[in-house]
């Protein structure tokens, strides 16, 4: 017989049994004698039983869910002292480890060594070639910080055109010294990353510049003085192209995609070219460039730019509208620019603290500015003072 036809059959014969006629009729009137907060509590506990037998008796029984690690951390509150430095030593200890992963000087004089040693010829030119297979057996006798360098993706991405199937050992090198000066420079950015949060605030890039400067000969000739200018100008290039949004903050990964840091690092060429200079914008010619082309376009000599002063820079042809806007997005004073509040960046915008000059760094610039005659007349005439000792310089060498 059909299954449907069954089905029908049993539905259409009622039940006559007395028992479950009775056992129906008791459940009805239990039903109607509960509340219906009795009814919400009986529903809430049949669903936390049912639940509770569906996800294994409140234990859970998938191993898989053991192994998944913890993957966030609260943050330690300012109060919370002990905890904020745990955290810096932790990341300090981080970094150092990460560092001694790197290729120092004489490792990478060995690897030099291995490839050139296992160049397959022919040359093309004067340009040594390597292929796939001896390319691993350097990545062999490389050693252990080499070994993620040798690999069929870094290889592929490095083929060209090469009609042997080989690629460049000048070009690898090179890939490899670029890959370890882009972890330095990160894990020196990252030193300088107070929040450990991998962004740098204004406070935190202009210390890495500050304490940049002397590792950069092209900027011997700099006066103390001018430092805090220099690195105003330099933090506000970063500043202006990589954060639009003006959030106060800038990504390492950021900082690290873009030519600006190669620009800056390209000072440690103690024989860089003054063309090279001239359109550096991080060089010593540039900043005295932009520091005196703000003096000149300061004519009441007050340390800040009216709108009127401003209008005058380049062939003084800005629309007033331009000039609206700039003065509507900058911080000002009365109308006016500030090169000091620039400086030291107050929380109030309309004083300067003792701990905002302790914060900023310039404290000594800008009490000696205040209140000291020759101090305010050295710093509004570094600019001059500069040019005075590269010529002498140069009279020197002749």
């Amino acid at each position: 017989m059909d299954w449907k036809e069954v089905l029908r059959r049993r539905l259409a014969t009622p039940n006559t049994d007395p028992n479950r006629q009775l056992k129906l009729s008791g459940v009805k009137q239990d039903y109607e004698k509960k509340s219906e907060q009795e009814l919400k509590d009986e529903e809430m506990g049949l669903f936390t039983k049912y639940y509770s037998e569906w996800k294994g008796g409140g234990k859970n029984t998938n191993e898989f869910y053991k192994t998944i690690p913890r993957f966030y951390y609260r943050l330690p509150a300012e109060d919370e002292v002990l905890l904020q430095k745990l955290r810096e030593e932790s990341r300090a200890v981080f970094l150092q480890r990460k560092s001694r992963e790197l290729l120092d000087n004489e490792e990478l004089q060995n690897l030099w060594f291995l490839l050139d040693k296992h160049q397959t010829p022919p040359m093309i030119g004067e340009e040594a070639m390597i292929n796939y297979e001896n390319f691993l057996k350097v990545g062999e006798k490389a050693g252990p910080k080499c070994k993620q360098f040798f690999t069929a993706k870094v290889f592929a991405k490095l083929l060209h055109t090469d009609s042997y199937g080989r690629i460049s050992i000048m070009q690898f090198f090179n890939y490899v010294m670029r890959k370890v000066w882009l972890h330095q420079t990160r894990i020196g950015l990252s030193l300088y990353d107070v929040a450990g949060q991998g962004y740098l605030r204004e406070s935190d890039l202009e210390n890495y510049i500050l304490e940049l400067i002397p590792t950069l000969p092209q900027l011997d000739g700099l006066e103390k003085s001018f430092y805090s200018f220099y690195v105003c100008t330099a933090v506000r290039k970063f500043f202006f192209f990589l954060d639009p949004l003006r959030t106060g903050k800038i990504k390492i990964q950021d900082i690290l995609a873009c030519s600006f840091l190669d620009d800056l690092l390209e000072l440690r060429d103690e024989e860089l070219s003054k063309e090279s200079q001239e359109t550096n914008w991080f060089s010593a010619p540039s900043a005295l460039r932009v520091y005196g082309q703000y003096l000149n376009l300061d004519k009441d000599h007050n340390g800040m730019l009216s709108k009127e002063e401003l209008s005058r820079y380049g062939t003084a042809t800005m629309t007033n509208v331009f000039l609206d806007r700039v003065f509507q997005e900058c911080l000002t004073y009365d109308g006016e620019m500030d090169e000091i509040f620039d400086m030291v960046k107050p929380k109030d915008p309309l004083k300067i603290s003792l701990q905002d000059l302790i914060n900023s760094n310039q404290g000594d610039t800008v009490t000696t500015i205040l209140i000291d005659l020759n101090g305010f007349w050295t710093y509004e005439n570094r600019e001059a003072l500069v040019a005075n000792d590269e010529n002498s310089a140069d009279l020197d060498d002749t």
